[in-house]
Formats: structure tokens, C-alpha cells, sequence
């Protein structure tokens, strides 16, 4: 018993799980059970401020701010308000338009955030207001820009796909390439719910535009259109990397705001640099954290452990992958993206190389399942958003977020048993 009890890899997981019970945020959950398995059992304390240095210097990690300040820099310009406009001005009174065009211009935003959470911030403000004034119920509203915002993560460029490729050492630009087909997939699947949906309750919007008015509003967010070809142009066609794509996104982004729509002011600036630093200092804090708390698992064996025991489940690896979705999926009801790629990743790289699966493809299969967990209660970071912004509970939305749930795991599981959807397009590129 008293073995049972001393057991290092025991209690790093208990004491990780009674502060997150309790309240505790992730970031110190997972620092403070670093640190205290890491003096009690003596195993080498003074190694902890190193690992969690190295865990944030590196080229690949410096993508992520300039993506945060990119898709900070286009809502407060006026790039969001520009291409809502241009997506109302073409869908008009058609069932379920509006709600359709929410899924595809998250999708589209997706290409320049890479945040589920900001993108809900960006496109909520002004889409929920406008679903409601066409006649949309506002639950229903808040529930298709939440869910559908969870595209951010899946379309390139994805914060979650610059993790997962850090910690897997796998090229960020190829993850890029395989990220767009099955965000494609996940978004049609929304598409047809939502629009089902629409036809069910009677929702249409506002009469279109005449085609003056149409193209007065292209015309107003053509500079916005062309921002996914510049970022993703420009990584595919080998002309900068990933995290170089990020710097040009912020310069293009300032340029349109100061220059073009001449909407940028000092004031906007700066609190533009508070947000990018608020928001990217709570990413990097989980990123170090969950870097240590890696180390300590990886250290006293509970790594091993954990990926022994799921093999020991089953040999039928699709057996074995569909429990590693719902482990996933759990996973994403508690926990944020970018700490469940640090917690889990370290235990399944023994089951992926074990079964021989392509990493790209796991990867994308893992960020759709994370993508869906921002929008499962109780840790839903999109709907909290969107209930803010809504000024609904989450009990009130849940009921319309259910149903975009199951078109979403259709998806999932689409991408799963057909791995080709992911890499048909790298192979196709020249990057498998």
C-alpha cells in the first residue's frame, strides 16, 4: 500500500486533477504539479527552469502572436464588417442563407485568425444582431456562429496546427495544405444542418442588393478576400515560411487599416497590442506549463504507462483510434486545445508510430475533435463567448448547439475512416 501511495506517476495525475476540479486554472494546475513532483521526488528541480524556457524559444511558437495580432488588426479595421456586408448583400431573402454564409464566412475567417474564440469575437457582434433583425431566433443565431467558429482551428492558418506540428516536428506548411480539405468537409456538413434547420423554422433574411449595391460591397471587401491568398499563397508557394506568413499578415493588415480604409487610429493601435499580448501571454503560460508538465510524465515513465495500458485494450487499431476520439472528445469538454496537445501528444506518439499512422492525417483528426470540444460544455470557450456577446446562458444555447454538434462528428468521423480527404491535397502539392 505504502507503494501504491509513493507512486510518482499516481500523483501526478491526482494532483493535477484536484486543483482543475477546484476551480484552478489549467496553466497553474499543470505548473504547480510539475513543480511538486518534481522536488518531492527529488528529481532534479533545477532542470524546471530550463525546461520551461525551451518549452516557448522556439522559431515555429513565434507564429502565434503575429497570427493573434493579424486577426485582431482585420475585426478592428473593418475587414469582419466588410465581408458580413458582401455575404448579406449576396444571400438576401434566401431560406437559410444568412446562416448558411455564417458557416462559410468563419470559414473564411478562420484563414486569417486561427482562434475559434476571437473569431467569435470578430463575427459575432455583428452577425448575431444581424440573424436576429432577419428574423432568426437569437439561441439558434449564437449557437451557428460559436459552433462554426470552431472552423478557425481547422482552417488554415491554425494556432492548434503550429502546436501540434511543434511537438510532433512535423512541417507546419504541409499541415496547412491538409488542414483545408477536411475544414471544407466540416463546414459543408454544417451547411446542410444549419440550412435544414432554416427551412424547418422559416428563417430568410433581407431582400438582396441591387447589383450596384453588390458590387459596391465587393469592391469594399476585396482587400479582405485577398487575405487567405497572400498568408497561404505565400506558404504554399514557397515563398515564406509559416511563421515569416504571420509577420506579412500583420504588416498587409496594418497597411489596409492605415492606408486603404484609413480606419486605424493611435488609440486602435494600442489596444490592438493589448489584446495580441493578453491573449498570446494566456497561450504561451499554458504552452510552458503544459511543456513541464510533459517533461515530469515523459521523466518518471507515465507516458509509457498510459499508452501501454491503451494498447494492451486492443490490437485492432481502428479499435484503438475510435477510443482515442472519444478520449479526445472528453478531453475537450475540460480542457483548452493547446493543453490537451501538450498532455496528450507525448502519450499517443507511442500508438501512432506503434500502428504506423500518417501524423499529418492524426493531426488533422485531432484538431477537428478539439474544434468540437470548444463548443462542448463545460469548458465551451466559443459559447461562452457568444453567450457574452448574446447576453444568453449557456443553457439557453445548448439546445441549437446539440444538432451542429452531430453534423460535426459526421464530419470526424468522415476524416477518420477516409484518411485520403486529409492528404490529398499535400500529396497532390508535392509535401507527402
Amino acid at each position: 500500500m505504502s507503494e501504491f501511495f509513493s507512486d510518482s506517476a499516481l500523483w501526478t495525475v491526482v494532483l493535477f486533477f484536484i486543483p482543475l476540479l477546484l476551480g484552478v486554472p489549467i496553466a497553474i494546475s499543470l505548473g504547480m504539479t510539475a513543480i511538486v513532483v518534481a522536488i518531492g521526488w527529488d528529481m532534479g528541480y533545477q532542470m524546471l527552469s530550463y525546461s520551461y524556457f525551451s518549452g516557448i524559444a522556439k522559431f515555429p511558437l513565434l507564429a502565434i502572436p503575429f497570427f493573434v495580432m493579424a486577426g485582431v488588426i482585420m475585426e478592428k479595421v473593418g475587414i469582419a464588417e466588410r465581408l458580413i456586408n458582401l455575404i448579406k448583400q449576396l444571400v438576401g431573402d434566401m431560406p437559410g442563407g444568412l446562416a448558411v454564409a455564417t458557416v462559410l464566412v468563419a470559414a473564411f475567417w478562420g484563414a486569417v485568425s486561427g482562434s475559434g474564440p476571437a473569431t467569435v469575437a470578430a463575427l459575432g457582434l455583428i452577425l448575431i444582431p444581424g440573424m436576429v433583425d432577419a428574423g432568426y431566433d437569437k439561441p439558434f443565431a449564437t449557437a451557428v456562429v460559436s459552433v462554426a467558429a470552431g472552423l478557425a482551428i481547422i482552417i488554415p492558418p491554425s494556432i492548434c496546427f503550429i502546436v501540434y506540428g511543434d511537438i510532433m516536428e512535423q512541417s507546419i506548411g504541409t499541415l496547412f495544405a491538409a488542414g483545408v480539405l477536411p475544414g471544407l468537409v466540416v463546414a459543408g456538413c454544417l451547411c446542410v444542418l444549419v440550412y435544414l434547420v432554416s427551412v424547418k423554422r422559416g428563417y430568410c433574411g433581407a431582400p438582396r442588393g441591387s447589383s450596384k449595391e453588390v458590387w459596391k460591397a465587393f469592391v469594399d471587401a476585396l482587400w479582405g478576400l485577398i487575405t487567405p491568398v497572400i498568408i497561404l499563397g505565400g506558404v504554399y508557394g514557397g515563398i515564406f515560411t509559416p511563421t515569416e506568413a504571420a509577420a506579412v499578415a500583420v504588416f498587409y493588415g496594418l497597411f489596409v487599416g492605415m492606408v486603404v480604409y484609413r480606419t486605424m487610429s493611435w488609440r486602435m493601435f494600442y489596444d490592438i497590442l493589448v489584446d495580441t499580448v493578453v491573449s498570446t501571454a494566456v497561450v504561451m503560460l499554458v504552452v510552458t506549463c503544459a511543456g513541464l508538465y510533459g517533461w515530469i510524465g515523459a521523466t518518471i515513465g507515465l507516458i509509457d504507462k498510459i499508452a501501454a495500458v491503451l494498447l494492451s485494450v486492443s490490437d485492432n487499431p481502428v479499435v484503438i483510434l475510435l477510443m482515442i476520439n472519444v478520449i479526445l472528445l472528453f478531453a475537450g469538454m475540460l480542457l483548452d486545445a493547446i493543453s490537451i496537445c501538450y498532455i496528450f501528444l507525448p502519450i499517443l506518439m507511442p500508438i501512432i508510430a506503434h500502428f504506423q499512422w500518417d501524423p499529418i492525417w492524426f493531426g488533422i483528426m485531432m484538431t477537428i475533435n478539439l474544434a468540437i470540444g470548444q463548443v462542448t460544455p463545460p469548458v465551451a470557450v466559443n459559447l461562452y463567448v457568444g453567450a457574452r456577446i448574446s447576453n444568453l446562458t449557456i443553457e439557453e444555447i445548448v439546445p441549437d448547439v446539440l444538432p451542429q454538434l452531430f453534423a460535426a462528428l459526421v464530419a470526424l468521423l468522415l476524416i477518420t475512416l477516409f484518411p485520403s480527404i486529409t492528404t490529398a491535397l499535400p500529396h497532390w502539392m508535392g509535401m507527402l
